[in-house]
């Protein structure tokens, strides 16, 4: 067999697949395709262990690309070598050329549907936003790892996106964890979407920061099929002897079919008579390489070992009560104050020992977090995962670890989550089961000032309860645990849930507000105190805040309802016809700028074809650090007495 011959055919068969799925789609991204052919060929068709009428087995290696605009040519080896499709729960049958036609080749996604192919070896996340698929590649590798799975996690880069400071969090995180069966691939096509690349994402460059991080590089021409598949097992091999290998790939985009190379054509496909003289230049380059191609010359793939999947064990956890006995803190307990964060870190070791599949990241904050209780613990502390200071390398690991089967708790600083919200975002298009825990939230935090308060995160995850993911639920859940059992609760109760959380805990102690026998679901309420003039809504630090004002109100004669409402979306025909019993005027008090909990109720009472009252407090200035919360609630009009001061001027009440 002539490999060379074999795998330039290949290559310029997909090239002319991805040429014609992208003309047909109306958009794409052919030339970055072009530019991969002899890369994924060698790869799906010769190297990677992977079975296409199993796709999902669990020891098939992975393909990430996170080069995701260059994904026609992915498709179109899927088409040819009919990888097994289908949705969950449908019979499945093999991917056809006609299907790859009818892709919308753009994009990496069908009809919403990040997996629109159950099982594809390689769409374990979104990637359409450059600079993430490195660091889902890693959570893949530390899933694997835990499952004990000798499988090769392969990341197709491309050179432009290399400049993303992402990229390097993650080949930091790679070599800090020595994560050898994760081989990098840079695509050095020199091209962008605007210009050439800058020569600090050139091959030679790119080569010498993967060195100077600690990893070694082989350096080919990517359409050298020799060399490729020279470099691959090179790769494979040392990395057996937990070496730390990454490919530099030298190529052309447009790749034999010279009115396609150059500029000028990132994302434009060839339509017309420029496709026709598209495919005529790859015909001609093809005449001029296969000569050697004999009839008999055909590709194996292949296939994965033969094992069966890891078990998940999921025991029933302790109440938060037994939980802090058991962990000597009685005398805590029984004192009745304790900070939400502290319950989380609880809960999250109580968790791990509960649920195998749980797993914790934390960015260099694990001590004010309290994932080190987790990390601490010998029985847990493999599935702890320090990620240091680089929230959008952790929130992408998350999402490599669900799709290995993980369900991830990645926790730092309200504050800091905000840096990682496009990879979180992208995250829920993929489907991933991320749990994402913020501390020290809102302007209770006091004296460390608005640098470290989070005041934007609620309004922007409650955008994501307007929504549905891909198996019709809401794109996220955000919840305000509001004391210890609450936030205990909380923590369990994520983990039964197959989707996107966000939970928002605080720094300081504050009383017991609930006990062991209060249940806790998403989507859920608490009303704690009844009353008939108006509802007091809050969640979180605030509700401890919003029970002072209502001494203050009950003095002045004003009776007031207060509802803690610890979940966004929140049952809102129940609340509902609890601000109706209240003469439909509601109070919202929450600790961060707006567009989150009071607009959900706005929008709730909205829809609801019954007149309400509705007014809204919230952070409306950037806040000053502060020597105490009792301070920075007064400078921010939140405090005890200005609530009671806005619910008196609601009723008329003069105080």
């Amino acid at each position: 067999m002539s490999f060379d011959a074999a795998v330039h055919a290949k290559a310029i068969e997909l090239d002319l697949l991805s040429l014609d799925m992208t003309a047909a789609a109306g958009s794409g991204h052919p030339s970055s395709a072009m530019s991969l052919g002899h890369i994924v060929t060698v790869l799906m068709y010769s190297h990677m262990r992977w079975a296409p009428e199993h796709p999902t087995y669990p020891t098939s290696d992975r393909l990430v690309l996170s080069e995701g605009h260059a994904v026609p040519i992915v498709y179109a080896a899927c088409a040819d070598v009919g990888v097994t499709i289908g949705r969950e729960g449908e019979p499945g049958r093999p991917m056809t050329r006609e299907d790859a036609m009818s892709l919308r080749a753009a994009d990496s996604m069908i009809d919403g549907h990040p997996n629109p192919m159950e099982g594809f070896p390689f769409f374990d996340a979104a990637t359409g936003s450059l600079g993430q698929g490195l660091s889902v590649a890693a959570g893949l590798a530390l899933a694997a790892r835990a499952d004990d799975l000798d499988k090769r996690i392969y990341c197709i880069i491309g050179d432009g996106e290399a400049r993303e400071g992402q990229v390097w969090e993650a080949v930091d995180f790679i070599v800090e964890h020595r994560l050898s069966t994760v081989v990098p691939i840079f695509n050095c096509n020199r091209y962008g979407q605007s210009d050439q690349v800058s020569g600090q994402q050139s091959a030679a460059t790119i080569a010498r920061k993967l060195e100077a991080a600690g990893m070694a590089v082989i350096t080919v021409d990517g359409h050298d099929p020799p060399a490729i598949r020279s470099a691959l097992e090179s790769a494979r091999d040392r990395g057996a002897e937990r070496a730390l290998v990454a490919i530099v790939a030298e190529t052309v985009k447009g790749w034999g079919a010279a009115s396609m190379q150059a500029g000028g054509w990132h994302g434009k496909p060839a339509t017309g008579e420029k496709l026709e003289k598209a495919r005529r230049e790859l015909m001609e380059t093809r005449a001029r390489l296969t000569s050697a191609l004999a009839s008999t010359d055909a590709f194996a793939i292949r296939p994965p070992e033969e094992r069966a999947a890891a078990g998940r064990r999921i025991d029933e956890a302790p109440s938060f009560g037994d939980a802090m006995r058991q962990y000597d803190m009685a005398s805590t307990l029984a004192a009745g104050r304790f900070s939400t964060r502290r319950a989380f870190g609880l809960g999250l070791r109580i968790l791990g020992h509960a649920n195998s599949s749980v797993h914790v990241l934390d960015a260099d904050v694990k001590n004010s977090t309290f994932t080190d209780l987790f990390a601490s613990d010998r029985e847990l502390s493999s599935r702890f995962h320090e990620c240091r200071i680089a929230e959008q390398n952790m929130a992408s690991v998350g999402v490599g670890l669900s799709a290995g089967g993980k369900t991830p708790y990645m926790a730092t600083f309200s504050k800091f989550v905000t840096r990682a919200y496009d990879q979180i975002e992208m995250g829920i298009n993929s489907g991933a089961d991320l749990k994402i825990v913020g501390s020290h939230s809102g302007i209770s935090l006091a004296a460390d000032g608005p640098s470290q308060m989070s005041l934007p995160d609620v309004a922007w995850f409650r955008s994501f309860t307007t929504m549905k993911d891909h198996r019709g639920n809401p794109g996220c859940y955000v919840l305000q645990p509001s004391d210890a059992y609450a936030a205990y609760a909380l923590t369990q109760v994520m983990a039964e849930y197959q989707g996107c959380c966000y939970m928002r805990v605080f720094r300081p102690d504050v009383e017991f507000l609930y006990d062991d026998g209060t249940v806790f679901n998403l989507g859920g309420f608490e009303t704690l105190t009844q009353g008939r003039d108006l509802v007091i809504a809050t969640a979180g630090y605030m509700v401890h805040e919003c029970n002072k004002a209502l001494e203050h109100l009950d003095k002045a004669g004003v009776d007031a309802t207060l509802v803690d409402l610890y979940s966004l979306p929140f049952d809102e025909e129940k609340f509902l016809d609890i601000a109706n019993d209240n003469g439909g005027n509601i109070l919202v008090v929450e600790d961060n700028y707006g567009g989150g909990l009071g607009s959900a109720i706005a929008d709730a009472c909205t829809s609801g074809g019954d007149a309400f009252t509705v007014r809204q407090m919230h952070v409306r200035r950037i806040p000053k650090s502060a020597r105490t919360t009792d301070e920075v609630m007064a400078m921010c009009g939140l405090d005890a007495m200005s609530i009671t001061a806005e619910a008196a001027r609601m009723l008329g009440v003069r105080l």
